[in-house]
Protein backbone atom coordinates (compact mmCIF):
# COMPACT_ATOMS: atom_id res chain seq x y z
CA UNK A 1 0.00 0.00 0.00
CA UNK A 2 0.96 3.24 -0.79
CA UNK A 3 0.96 6.55 1.48
CA UNK A 4 -0.87 9.67 0.37
CA UNK A 5 -0.07 12.79 1.68
CA UNK A 6 -3.36 15.13 1.20
CA UNK A 7 -3.10 18.87 1.95
CA UNK A 8 -6.01 20.49 3.00
CA UNK A 9 -7.41 16.69 3.52
CA UNK A 10 -10.12 18.25 5.80
CA UNK A 11 -11.53 20.31 3.09
CA UNK A 12 -14.53 19.92 0.39
CA UNK A 13 -12.45 18.30 -2.19
CA UNK A 14 -9.42 17.20 0.05
CA UNK A 15 -12.13 15.28 1.98
CA UNK A 16 -13.39 13.92 -1.17
CA UNK A 17 -10.14 12.53 -2.54
CA UNK A 18 -9.53 10.80 1.34
CA UNK A 19 -12.65 9.28 0.92
CA UNK A 20 -11.62 7.76 -2.12
CA UNK A 21 -8.56 6.57 -1.06
CA UNK A 22 -9.83 4.89 2.37
CA UNK A 23 -12.10 3.07 -0.24
CA UNK A 24 -9.22 2.14 -2.06
CA UNK A 25 -7.50 0.57 0.92
CA UNK A 26 -4.34 3.25 0.91
CA UNK A 27 -2.73 4.47 3.54
CA UNK A 28 -3.63 8.26 3.65
CA UNK A 29 -1.97 10.99 5.90
CA UNK A 30 -4.23 13.94 6.39
CA UNK A 31 -2.07 17.58 6.41
CA UNK A 32 -4.29 20.72 7.21
CA UNK A 33 -4.79 23.68 9.61
CA UNK A 34 -8.73 23.60 9.61
CA UNK A 35 -9.17 27.04 8.32
CA UNK A 36 -11.78 26.22 5.83
CA UNK A 37 -11.70 22.73 6.26
CA UNK A 38 -13.24 20.80 9.48
CA UNK A 39 -13.05 17.89 11.43
CA UNK A 40 -16.65 16.91 10.95
CA UNK A 41 -15.02 16.08 7.02
CA UNK A 42 -12.72 13.76 8.49
CA UNK A 43 -14.97 12.31 11.44
CA UNK A 44 -16.17 9.37 9.14
CA UNK A 45 -12.91 7.59 8.59
CA UNK A 46 -12.25 7.15 12.34
CA UNK A 47 -8.37 5.70 12.90
CA UNK A 48 -8.38 4.55 9.49
CA UNK A 49 -6.14 8.02 8.68
CA UNK A 50 -3.56 9.97 10.27
CA UNK A 51 -4.17 13.72 10.63
CA UNK A 52 -1.89 16.08 11.36
CA UNK A 53 -2.78 19.55 12.19
CA UNK A 54 -0.28 21.92 10.33
CA UNK A 55 -0.38 24.82 8.04
CA UNK A 56 1.45 24.84 4.66
CA UNK A 57 3.43 27.99 4.92
CA UNK A 58 5.09 26.21 8.38
CA UNK A 59 8.04 24.20 6.53
CA UNK A 60 9.32 22.42 9.24
CA UNK A 61 5.91 20.97 9.48
CA UNK A 62 6.03 19.98 5.83
CA UNK A 63 8.55 18.24 6.32
CA UNK A 64 7.19 16.05 9.04
CA UNK A 65 4.02 15.35 7.15
CA UNK A 66 6.36 14.49 4.00
CA UNK A 67 7.70 11.79 5.46
CA UNK A 68 7.35 8.11 4.31
CA UNK A 69 4.83 9.57 1.60
CA UNK A 70 4.99 8.29 -2.12
CA UNK A 71 2.44 10.71 -3.57
CA UNK A 72 1.48 14.19 -2.25
CA UNK A 73 -2.07 15.90 -3.52
CA UNK A 74 -1.84 19.05 -3.15
CA UNK A 75 -5.08 20.62 -2.22
CA UNK A 76 -4.88 22.87 0.55
CA UNK A 77 -5.26 26.71 -0.52
CA UNK A 78 -6.97 30.03 0.49
CA UNK A 79 -9.90 30.19 -1.71
CA UNK A 80 -12.27 32.27 -3.43
CA UNK A 81 -11.27 35.06 -6.02
CA UNK A 82 -13.70 37.90 -3.24
CA UNK A 83 -11.43 36.73 -0.58
CA UNK A 84 -7.91 37.19 -2.47
CA UNK A 85 -8.67 40.71 -4.08
CA UNK A 86 -9.73 41.61 -0.14
CA UNK A 87 -6.52 39.81 1.17
CA UNK A 88 -3.90 39.98 -1.69
CA UNK A 89 -0.94 39.50 1.24
CA UNK A 90 -2.28 36.11 2.92
CA UNK A 91 -3.74 34.83 -0.63
CA UNK A 92 0.08 35.12 -1.65
CA UNK A 93 1.39 33.54 1.72
CA UNK A 94 -0.66 30.71 1.88
CA UNK A 95 -1.28 29.50 -2.02
CA UNK A 96 1.98 30.35 -3.38
CA UNK A 97 4.70 30.47 -0.60
CA UNK A 98 2.58 27.15 0.64
CA UNK A 99 3.05 25.70 -2.71
CA UNK A 100 6.68 26.25 -2.59
CA UNK A 101 6.94 24.65 0.93
CA UNK A 102 5.00 21.62 -0.41
CA UNK A 103 7.35 21.44 -3.55
CA UNK A 104 10.36 21.67 -1.39
CA UNK A 105 9.48 19.03 1.64
CA UNK A 106 8.76 16.70 -1.88
CA UNK A 107 11.53 17.56 -3.16
CA UNK A 108 13.74 16.59 -0.17
CA UNK A 109 11.44 13.36 1.09
CA UNK A 110 12.04 11.92 -3.07
CA UNK A 111 8.62 11.43 -3.13
CA UNK A 112 7.25 9.92 -6.15
CA UNK A 113 4.65 12.53 -7.57
CA UNK A 114 2.79 15.73 -6.49
CA UNK A 115 0.04 16.81 -7.68
CA UNK A 116 -0.98 20.23 -7.77
CA UNK A 117 -4.90 21.63 -7.02
CA UNK A 118 -4.60 24.15 -9.75
CA UNK A 119 -7.34 26.48 -11.52
CA UNK A 120 -9.24 27.21 -14.43
CA UNK A 121 -9.30 31.34 -13.11
CA UNK A 122 -5.48 31.06 -15.00
CA UNK A 123 -7.07 31.90 -18.27
CA UNK A 124 -9.44 35.02 -16.86
CA UNK A 125 -11.47 36.60 -19.72
CA UNK A 126 -9.20 35.12 -22.60
CA UNK A 127 -12.17 35.14 -25.37
CA UNK A 128 -10.53 31.96 -27.04
CA UNK A 129 -13.61 28.92 -25.85
CA UNK A 130 -12.94 26.03 -24.91
CA UNK A 131 -10.13 26.58 -23.28
CA UNK A 132 -6.57 24.88 -23.90
CA UNK A 133 -3.91 24.49 -21.50
CA UNK A 134 -1.96 26.05 -24.81
CA UNK A 135 -3.59 29.40 -24.06
CA UNK A 136 -1.40 32.31 -22.88
CA UNK A 137 -2.75 33.23 -19.17
CA UNK A 138 -4.58 36.27 -18.50
CA UNK A 139 -5.47 35.56 -14.58
CA UNK A 140 -7.26 38.12 -13.27
CA UNK A 141 -7.29 37.98 -9.60
CA UNK A 142 -4.70 37.34 -6.82
CA UNK A 143 -6.16 34.01 -6.34
CA UNK A 144 -5.51 33.23 -10.13
CA UNK A 145 -1.96 34.26 -9.82
CA UNK A 146 -1.44 32.41 -6.98
CA UNK A 147 -2.58 29.26 -8.48
CA UNK A 148 -0.76 29.99 -12.03
CA UNK A 149 2.50 30.57 -9.66
CA UNK A 150 2.13 27.15 -8.18
CA UNK A 151 2.01 25.83 -11.66
CA UNK A 152 4.91 27.38 -12.40
CA UNK A 153 6.75 26.19 -9.75
CA UNK A 154 5.90 22.75 -10.21
CA UNK A 155 6.97 22.67 -13.76
CA UNK A 156 10.19 24.68 -12.55
CA UNK A 157 10.87 21.51 -9.83
CA UNK A 158 10.12 19.09 -12.29
CA UNK A 159 12.95 20.48 -14.74
CA UNK A 160 15.38 21.61 -12.51
CA UNK A 161 15.41 19.36 -9.62
CA UNK A 162 13.88 15.73 -11.33
CA UNK A 163 10.66 16.10 -9.14
CA UNK A 164 7.73 14.78 -10.94
CA UNK A 165 4.61 16.83 -10.54
CA UNK A 166 0.96 17.14 -12.06
CA UNK A 167 -1.35 20.67 -12.00
CA UNK A 168 -4.73 19.68 -12.53
CA UNK A 169 -6.77 23.22 -13.55
CA UNK A 170 -10.12 22.08 -11.59
CA UNK A 171 -13.55 23.88 -13.29
CA UNK A 172 -15.98 25.22 -10.72
CA UNK A 173 -16.24 22.45 -8.55
CA UNK A 174 -19.44 21.22 -6.46
CA UNK A 175 -20.92 18.36 -4.35
CA UNK A 176 -20.84 17.16 -0.89
CA UNK A 177 -19.54 18.69 2.19
CA UNK A 178 -19.19 21.63 0.12
CA UNK A 179 -19.21 24.63 2.95
CA UNK A 180 -22.15 27.14 1.93
CA UNK A 181 -22.19 28.84 5.12
CA UNK A 182 -18.93 30.84 4.19
CA UNK A 183 -18.96 34.15 2.93
CA UNK A 184 -17.11 33.22 0.18
CA UNK A 185 -19.26 30.19 -0.73
CA UNK A 186 -19.12 29.16 -4.25
CA UNK A 187 -22.19 29.59 -6.37
CA UNK A 188 -24.18 26.18 -6.24
CA UNK A 189 -24.26 25.54 -2.62
CA UNK A 190 -25.52 29.47 -1.84
CA UNK A 191 -28.04 28.63 -4.64
CA UNK A 192 -29.26 25.23 -2.76
CA UNK A 193 -29.43 26.29 0.59
CA UNK A 194 -30.88 29.36 -0.22
CA UNK A 195 -34.22 27.55 -2.11
CA UNK A 196 -34.69 25.17 0.21
CA UNK A 197 -35.57 27.69 2.57
CA UNK A 198 -37.32 29.49 -0.39
CA UNK A 199 -35.29 32.62 0.09
CA UNK A 200 -34.03 34.46 -3.13
CA UNK A 201 -30.01 33.73 -3.88
CA UNK A 202 -28.39 36.75 -5.35
CA UNK A 203 -26.68 36.59 -8.87
CA UNK A 204 -23.73 38.74 -9.96
CA UNK A 205 -24.46 39.93 -13.04
CA UNK A 206 -27.05 39.36 -15.37
CA UNK A 207 -26.78 35.51 -15.01
CA UNK A 208 -25.90 34.78 -18.85
CA UNK A 209 -21.89 34.11 -17.30
CA UNK A 210 -21.21 30.38 -18.01
CA UNK A 211 -19.13 27.29 -15.84
CA UNK A 212 -17.91 24.16 -16.62
CA UNK A 213 -19.61 22.80 -13.08
CA UNK A 214 -17.88 19.29 -12.23
CA UNK A 215 -18.91 17.39 -10.01
CA UNK A 216 -16.29 16.26 -7.49
CA UNK A 217 -15.98 12.64 -7.98
CA UNK A 218 -14.83 13.95 -11.39
CA UNK A 219 -11.84 15.48 -9.82
CA UNK A 220 -11.29 12.93 -7.29
CA UNK A 221 -10.68 10.31 -10.03
CA UNK A 222 -8.34 13.10 -12.22
CA UNK A 223 -6.08 13.17 -9.27
CA UNK A 224 -5.92 9.51 -8.66
CA UNK A 225 -5.18 8.78 -12.24
CA UNK A 226 -2.67 11.48 -12.33
CA UNK A 227 -0.36 10.60 -9.09
CA UNK A 228 0.53 7.27 -11.93
CA UNK A 229 -0.16 8.20 -15.44
CA UNK A 230 3.02 8.36 -18.10
CA UNK A 231 3.84 11.06 -19.59
CA UNK A 232 2.09 13.58 -17.07
CA UNK A 233 5.04 14.50 -15.30
CA UNK A 234 5.56 18.25 -15.55
CA UNK A 235 2.05 18.75 -17.83
CA UNK A 236 -1.20 20.68 -16.93
CA UNK A 237 -4.20 19.21 -17.53
CA UNK A 238 -7.96 20.79 -17.55
CA UNK A 239 -10.30 18.88 -15.61
CA UNK A 240 -13.94 19.62 -16.31
CA UNK A 241 -16.92 18.25 -17.60
CA UNK A 242 -16.58 20.10 -21.00
CA UNK A 243 -20.20 21.45 -20.73
CA UNK A 244 -21.17 25.31 -20.73
CA UNK A 245 -23.93 26.26 -18.09
CA UNK A 246 -25.14 29.63 -17.42
CA UNK A 247 -26.46 30.73 -13.77
CA UNK A 248 -29.46 31.24 -14.98
CA UNK A 249 -29.56 27.52 -16.14
CA UNK A 250 -27.72 26.54 -13.14
CA UNK A 251 -30.25 28.27 -11.11
CA UNK A 252 -33.31 26.98 -12.72
CA UNK A 253 -32.24 23.76 -12.27
CA UNK A 254 -32.02 23.74 -8.88
CA UNK A 255 -35.39 25.41 -8.09
CA UNK A 256 -37.00 22.42 -10.53
CA UNK A 257 -35.01 19.87 -8.13
CA UNK A 258 -36.12 21.61 -4.70
CA UNK A 259 -39.58 22.57 -6.49
CA UNK A 260 -39.11 26.53 -4.97
CA UNK A 261 -41.04 29.09 -7.08
CA UNK A 262 -38.28 31.67 -6.32
CA UNK A 263 -37.21 34.47 -8.18
CA UNK A 264 -33.47 35.08 -7.94
CA UNK A 265 -32.15 39.01 -6.64
CA UNK A 266 -29.32 40.39 -9.14
CA UNK A 267 -26.93 42.60 -8.57
CA UNK A 268 -23.83 44.31 -9.75
CA UNK A 269 -20.52 42.20 -11.39
CA UNK A 270 -18.09 41.41 -8.84
CA UNK A 271 -14.51 42.37 -9.44
CA UNK A 272 -12.02 39.47 -10.76
CA UNK A 273 -14.87 37.26 -11.81
CA UNK A 274 -14.85 35.96 -15.14
CA UNK A 275 -17.70 35.78 -17.58
CA UNK A 276 -17.40 32.62 -19.60
CA UNK A 277 -15.43 29.24 -18.70
CA UNK A 278 -15.48 26.04 -21.09
CA UNK A 279 -13.13 23.48 -20.92
CA UNK A 280 -11.11 21.55 -23.86
CA UNK A 281 -10.58 18.37 -21.67
CA UNK A 282 -8.64 16.09 -24.77
CA UNK A 283 -5.45 16.08 -23.33
CA UNK A 284 -6.66 14.82 -19.68
CA UNK A 285 -8.51 12.15 -21.78
CA UNK A 286 -5.31 11.44 -23.79
CA UNK A 287 -2.61 11.11 -21.40
CA UNK A 288 -4.04 10.58 -17.68
CA UNK A 289 -7.41 8.43 -18.82
CA UNK A 290 -9.87 10.72 -17.83
CA UNK A 291 -13.30 10.94 -18.59
CA UNK A 292 -16.51 12.43 -16.42
CA UNK A 293 -17.80 9.71 -14.27
CA UNK A 294 -21.10 11.74 -13.19
CA UNK A 295 -22.64 14.27 -15.63
CA UNK A 296 -23.73 18.03 -14.50
CA UNK A 297 -27.09 16.83 -14.65
CA UNK A 298 -26.61 13.65 -12.39
CA UNK A 299 -24.10 15.63 -10.13
CA UNK A 300 -26.24 18.46 -9.64
CA UNK A 301 -29.30 15.72 -7.94
CA UNK A 302 -27.01 13.96 -6.18
CA UNK A 303 -25.43 17.50 -4.50
CA UNK A 304 -29.46 18.88 -3.70
CA UNK A 305 -30.03 15.30 -2.09
CA UNK A 306 -27.21 15.41 -0.18
CA UNK A 307 -27.82 19.31 1.16
CA UNK A 308 -31.38 17.78 1.55
CA UNK A 309 -30.48 15.23 4.43
CA UNK A 310 -27.97 17.43 6.57
CA UNK A 311 -29.45 18.65 9.45
CA UNK A 312 -31.48 21.66 10.02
Amino acid sequence: MALYLVTGGAGFIGSNIVEELVLRGERVRVFDNFSTGTQANLARFGGRIEVINGDIRVLDALRAAVAGAEYVLHQAALPSVPRSIEDPVTANEVNITGTLNVLVAARDAKVKRVVFAASSSAYGNIAVSPKREDLPAMPASPYAIGKLAGEYYCQVFHQVYGLETVALRYFNVFGPRQDPQSLYAAVIPKFITALMKKEAPTIYGDGAQTRDFTYVANVVSANLLACTARGAAGRVFNVACGESVSLLDLFGQIARLLAADVTPVFAAERPGDVKHSLADITAARTVLGYTPLVPFAEGMARTVEYFRTLPS
